[in-house]
């Protein structure tokens, strides 16, 4: 990273040294050199790299992190902010002028970003910490002593057949899915299985249809393949079941992301109904069906069509570790083959060796128990944090429903969220944003506050945090 930082460093020609690192690591920033929550080098590392002293890089750090570039934390180091700052400049037009009609759709969605660790409140973090790791350990030692070579090689883009079982199991007890192993296939993500279902089921112009609020990494899929995004307006009963056409529906019907409401059984006859007339896909993303907390989960929408028109698609990132890179997809028969040879021309397959120590863990019951113990911890978690929210935080937020999932959506009373989650992060807070999730950015105002990664007393710590935060920003005398 240094030597090219080098370069840009002494081409800062003017200034002092303090503020022509400063301009290098701005420029460095803001040209996606280094990305959001990458950690940079430390103070030693980087005045020895640029032949400066320790004071003047600390110095520098600081300046950038009392201007929202950088977030320090103590024991850690220093991070680029998730969130940067309004006057961060932005890459000029020529530096992106060769990339294809379909690059610069890409590139206006921003991409998907997530935490690289969990701190509060990062929305969709597991703990990592109640990981059973040493069983984990045991397990992929025992794979490769058995397997050995067969697992070090090439495999079928489809996915490991072992665990394409064990999933098809598992989905039939749990989800009310009922399809053939054959059916499942294997991917890195769910948002490489929304890439490559909009590679293959969307053509430029295409209306697709999507939850709104929603998921932004969906809208993003879509709209990079060039699609023109509708959003549908969301109930207490889920989406709302609309006149009229569309290439697809993108649901998450167990628990509506952010809302964390569920699609109602009426709800999700009706648009299998809209599917079959229409002869639309239904993608049925089964966002944090494994975390249910208050009242029985309702099946998966899956095992309701008869006609073929559902996709269904999950991920091991929240149940297992994001780190796993494992997901799943169950599709009709027909598309299987094709979807298999287009995988094939993504990134061939998954790893083979993550995939078959999933399929032992699973198949030997350890994924259902550490699902019941990661049930109830999480429940918890839930209830501590909108203990906090009802007993502290209630004249500023207002709580959504979350009858489960890993985190809970909170609706902002006054305020402006975009300048308080920047002043949130100075203080160590993550706040992920309500308003983006609706198509032209401008809907509720709130945040996204994962739970499920924090202990109790680190819920606690964030809540104190906040009610500062929103205590001094928010008082009648700011006003």
């Amino acid at each position: 990273m240094t030597s090219p930082l080098l370069q840009l460093f002494h081409h800062q020609a003017t200034g002092g040294l303090r503020d022509r690192l400063c301009a290098t690591l701005r420029q460095w920033i803001a040209t996606a050199h280094i990305q959001a929550g990458q950690k940079l080098p430390s103070s030693r590392q980087l005045a020895a790299d640029l032949n400066l002293s320790r004071v003047t890089v600390e110095a520098a750090y600081a300046q950038l992190e009392s201007e929202g570039y950088l977030r320090r934390v103590s024991g850690r180091g220093s991070f680029v902010a998730i969130t940067l700052p309004f006057s961060a400049p932005r890459p000029r037009a020529d530096r992106m002028a060769h990339f294809s009609q379909r690059g610069h759709q890409m590139l206006a969605t921003g991409g998907c970003q997530d935490a690289p660790f969990p701190y509060a409140f990062a929305a969709g973090s597991p703990d990592l910490r109640a990981f059973p790791h040493p069983l984990w350990r045991r397990l992929t030692a025992r794979v490769q002593r058995t397997a050995g070579p067969t697992v070090m090689g090439y495999g079928d883009p489809l996915g490991y057949l072992p665990l394409r079982h064990a999933l098809a199991d598992y989905l039939a007890l749990s989800r009310g899915v009922h399809c053939e192993a054959e059916q499942v296939i294997i991917l890195t993500s769910s948002q490489q299985a929304l890439q490559l279902l909009s590679l293959m089921l969307i053509d430029p112009g295409d209306e697709i249809w999507m939850e709104e609020p929603g998921y932004a990494g969906a809208r993003n899929a879509f709209l990079a393949a060039g699609a023109r995004v509708r959003g549908i307006q969301v109930d207490a009963e889920g989406a709302i079941p609309q006149p009229g056409t569309a290439k697809l529906m993108y649901l998450t019907p167990s628990h509506q992301y952010p809302t964390g409401v569920s699609l109602s059984l009426p709800r999700r006859l009706a648009w299998l109904d809209w599917a079959r007339r229409n002869g639309s896909w239904l993608i049925e993303d089964d966002y944090d069906s494994e975390f249910h907390y208050d009242d029985r989960l309702v099946s998966a929408l899956h095992g309701l069509d008869n006609d073929n028109r559902v996709i269904t698609l999950g991920t091991f990132s929240k149940s297992l570790f994001p780190s796993l890179r494992l997901a799943w997809m169950v599709v009709p028969g027909p598309l299987v083959a094709p979807l298999g040879r287009a995988r094939s021309l993504l990134d061939g397959h998954s790893a083979l060796l993550p995939q078959a120590v999933t399929a032992e863990f699973m198949q030997q019951g350890h994924f259902a128990s550490h699902l019941r113990l990661m049930r109830q911890l999480y429940h918890s978690r839930r209830d501590r944090l909108l203990e906090q929210l009802a007993q502290r935080l209630a004249p500023w937020l207002r709580p959504f429903p979350c009858p489960g999932g890993l985190q809970t959506t909170v609706a902002l009373r006054q305020g402006n969220e975009a300048r308080l989650s920047l002043q949130a992060e100075k203080m160590g807070l993550l706040l992920p944003r309500l308003s983006p999730l609706y198509g032209d950015g401008a809907g509720q105002q709130g945040w996204i506050l994962g739970f499920a990664a924090l202990t109790p007393d680190e819920i606690v710590v964030g809540c104190d945090k906040l009610v500062k935060l929103l205590s001094s920003d928010l008082s009648p005398n700011r006003r």
